[in-house]
């Protein structure tokens, strides 16, 4: 059988993004699940510092029934010179899955899915963080009951999970994502057009610009990240300039909102910067039921990897 991964929303049908996030949905409204994973081991295999996503996918895995094997940065004999290609040849022998965060390219991760039949879970490269845009969809969806029709307004940097929602809300029918970013910061112009071409069979819409004087209204979702991905260093010695403008707060939330709007943020939030206090602990806010769906999604993603469905 060949193995199925998660690299990229890009390689994901509609049907399967559903799939994923149905199952995430249904764990959060209490759905019994089982352990469908009873005697699967799962490799997680992070090179970088993460509270959310390395919890989710340990605790997902072992809700489901699988062992779990953790790998720092330099447990691997990858830091000594072995291949990707002969790392992953040894690793199918004993993990069903392997769960990967790196600030590196998802190249890597590609590398290890065509050496051998391991299946290969991108938890977050350098250009896309699919799992969070999973999360996002399962969390929108459980509020609204709906996908279709919904409109996210994302502010702030565009980065790797900007380019997975994208993708992801491209590839599903009648969404609208409108990005808002600082100049030079957005997501690759080839992302956006890449996400409109599957956009263009689907009825949504996916536009990117960068003024703050032109901000939709009536939007269902305010949607904003960490300046800091990754918490890597700006290019530019002024960004911090650059981006104040993009701070969310209760009189942006105001310009855009309707009745029933949210605040979403994937966290870790620098508060006082992309958002502030009042806005992140107030009413709109989902941001921490949000990261209760990065179990829920890693859970539904285990399913898909490793057993074909969810």
């Amino acid at each position: 059988m060949t193995a199925r991964h998660v690299l990229s929303l890009a390689d994901l049908d509609a049907a399967t993004i559903r799939r994923i996030v149905d199952m995430a949905v249904a764990i959060g409204a209490g759905k019994p699940y089982g352990k469908p994973l009873a005697d699967k081991v799962v490799g997680v295999y992070f090179k970088k510092t993460s509270t959310r996503t390395r919890t989710a996918f340990t605790i997902g895995a072992m809700k489901l029934g699988a062992s779990v094997i953790s790998y720092g940065p330099n447990d691997l004999q990858i830091n000594t010179g072995e291949t990707l290609e002969d790392t992953a040849r040894v690793l199918e022998n004993y993990l069903d899955a392997l769960v990967i965060r790196t600030n590196e390219s998802v190249e890597e991760m590609r590398a290890l899915a065509n050496a051998g039949n391991l299946p290969i879970v991108n938890a977050m490269s350098d250009s896309e963080h699919p799992t969070q845009a999973l999360c996002d969809l399962a969390a929108l969806e459980e509020h609204f009951g709906r996908l279709e029709g919904l409109h996210v307004l994302y502010i702030g940097e565009g980065n790797n999970t900007t380019t997975a929602l994208a993708r992801a809300f491209g590839k599903l029918p009648n969404m609208t994502l409108t990005i808002v970013t600082p100049e030079g910061y957005g997501i690759p112009d080839e992302v956006v057009a890449e996400a409109q071409g599957y956009a263009a069979s689907t009825g949504s819409t996916i536009e990117q610009h960068h003024r703050m004087d032109d901000l939709p209204h009536g939007v269902d979702a305010v949607y904003s990240t960490r300046w800091m991905t990754m918490g890597v260093q700006k290019k530019d010695a002024d960004w911090l300039e650059r981006f104040r403008p993009y701070t969310i707060d209760p009189a942006v939330m105001a310009r855009v909102s309707k009745s029933d709007t949210i605040f979403m943020h994937d966290l870790p939030a620098m508060r006082g910067y992309e958002v502030v206090d009042e806005v992140l602990d107030g009413p709109q806010s989902i941001a921490f039921r949000q990261a209760f769906h990065k179990m829920s999604s890693a859970m539904g993603v285990l399913s898909y990897c490793i057993l074909g469905h969810s």
